[in-house]
């Protein structure tokens, strides 16, 4: 992975069968083991920071979490 904000680094929703109610943990799972270095190929080099965003229902509900590494 490269670029200067790279995206969807796990291929996205539709690449995981959308997992609906484990959706934000899915999101959440991929940004530490991205900020941990355990994603192999398509391993972002030295993250420092993380975004999840998550829209449920028609829009009625949204959550954002910003991750920073500490390593």
């Amino acid at each position: 992975m490269d670029g200067k904000m790279p995206v969807n680094t796990s291929g996205g929703l539709k690449a995981k069968g959308h997992p609906i109610s484990a959706t934000g943990v899915s999101q959440i799972y991929e940004i530490v083991k991205q900020m941990r270095n355990e994603c192999g190929e398509r391993q972002i080099e030295k993250p420092e920071y993380g975004l999840a965003l998550n829209i449920g229902g028609v829009g009625s509900t949204a959550t954002v979490h910003i991750l920073k590494n500490l390593n």
